[in-house]
């Protein structure tokens, strides 16, 4: 939802692109830790959203090398509002002037770099502080005009959107925490976290490293677990407590939400890399389950981005999702789980309530269909990009067949009903169209 990445990067000096990829689950998810009325969302969701994801595909298609005069003649051409004849949009003054500040952005970020590379690399700097002071001269009359950044900071590490990796600060091989826990603590944590959208749709070996990097913590009442504007470092899964979340809201602390257990917080400030966007208090004794930034950005929002990736490109072969847009099979995308069946396994039966939409991703199934007096007969097969279960959802029936898997093994993605009603609109009259098959 690039309303909400753009809402909570824009308080962030020095966002970066890392903000947009996120998908739209995890940022849909957001909306509802954030202050805004209920009309607000609404109307985030429907009208600014569908206007910048266009202009955002427009300008990704076009790659223009002023981006700030396309988006401004794209929403004029949108709008009906012919440009002013004669006229550009940014004088060169205007231009210069911007060039100039980023310029002097850029240049105070090196400079913060620098100072964070340490002591142990002064002799090699020394080296060339004849040649740079030369470079200075020239630039002395120009940067008079500069204008410096209001929230640039020299102190600890402000939260950024993106980490810039180079000589001074080089990429470190990833080795997750390990906080050994027995079969029955191990299981009661992946139990919870499946219940999560953020972290359901992780592959087994990636819940496995979540699961073990993870650490126990107990809140006594009145405990600030997190608090608003504070630089985040971890995000908690809620086992035991209802702690409330808190926001400053018109120069007043007001309470927004009452976690239940099963609740994720603390997720925004590792998805966004912003400080935090609320204080979270427990009101009762609370059981947490605190998972790490560097896990997390590692193994869950790396998974989550990738599977969308896998997700989306698949999507785009399926027949079914050729009609919809990109915001909408984005929605699809993210709400899809995987799930794997081994040969012979049923993944529906006849007759037993449906309550699921599936798409076969990987290996071969066969729908079976038990008539009376004939007994079991084989009424159709299905490969990769073929989608089954539509039917009980359509109807509000119980499953006419039995479909089960006749390879060595198949992958299903699934979609519950209620996301198949919301989302596949589109495709309604296709799925009706459909029902023929089966008869």
């Amino acid at each position: 939802v690039l309303v909400l990445v753009l809402a909570q990067a824009s308080a962030v000096p020095g966002w970066g692109r890392s903000a947009l990829l996120l998908t739209p689950a995890m940022a849909a998810q957001a909306i509802e830790d954030l202050a805004f009325a209920e009309d607000k969302k609404k109307y985030i969701v429907d009208v600014l959203d569908p206007i910048l994801e266009q202009m955002v595909q427009e300008l990704l298609a076009q790659v223009p090398e002023d981006p700030t005069d396309f988006m401004i003649a794209w929403l004029r051409k949108r709008s009906g509002v012919a440009p002013q004849a004669g006229k550009e949009t940014l004088g060169v003054k205007s231009r210069n002037a911007r060039l100039r500040r980023e310029l002097h952005n850029m240049s105070e970020v090196v400079d913060g770099a620098v100072l964070a590379a340490g002591q142990g690399q002064d002799g090699a700097a020394n080296k060339d502080d004849d040649s740079d002071d030369e470079d200075d001269d020239e630039d002395d009359d120009a940067a008079d005009d500069f204008v410096p950044p209001q929230n640039y900071s020299r102190g600890p590490r402000a939260s950024v959107s993106a980490e810039a990796y180079g000589q001074w600060n080089k990429v470190k091989a990833f080795t997750p925490p390990q906080h050994p826990k027995s079969d029955a603590v191990s299981t009661k944590i992946r139990d919870i976290l499946c219940n999560s959208f953020m972290f359901s749709n992780l592959e087994p070996k990636d819940m496995d490293v979540v699961v073990l990097a993870m650490v126990e913590r107990t809140f006594e009442a009145g405990t600030r677990i997190i608090k608003e504007g504070d630089d985040g470092q971890h995000l908690y899964v809620i086992e035991v407590g209802s702690p409330i979340c808190k926001k400053v809201i018109g120069g007043e602390e007001k309470v927004v939400k009452t976690c239940q257990p099963g609740d994720v917080f603390g997720e925004l400030a590792l998805l966004y890399n912003c400080p935090r966007a609320a204080t979270v208090e427990a009101v009762d004794q609370c059981k947490a389950w605190e998972l790490d930034r560097e896990t997390f950005n590692h193994i869950v929002k790396d998974a989550a981005t990738k599977k969308f990736a896998t997700h989306d490109a698949f999507l785009q072969k399926v027949s079914l999702f050729s009609t919809i847009d990109a915001y909408e099979r984005a929605q699809v995308c993210d709400a899809l789980k995987t799930e794997t069946y081994k040969k012979g396994e049923p993944v529906v039966k006849q007759g037993e309530e449906g309550n699921t939409f599936y798409i076969v991703e990987e290996g071969t199934l066969v729908a079976v269909k038990d008539v009376p007096g004939k007994g079991p007969q084989e009424v159709l097969k299905y490969s990769p990009g073929d989608y089954f279960g539509e039917l009980a959802l359509l109807k509000n029936q119980p499953r006419a067949a039995t479909v089960q898997v006749s390879s060595e093994g198949a992958k299903v993605l699934s979609l519950d009903r209620k996301s198949f009603v919301k989302m596949l609109g589109p495709v309604q009259d296709i799925l009706k169209r459909k029902q023929s098959e089966y008869v």
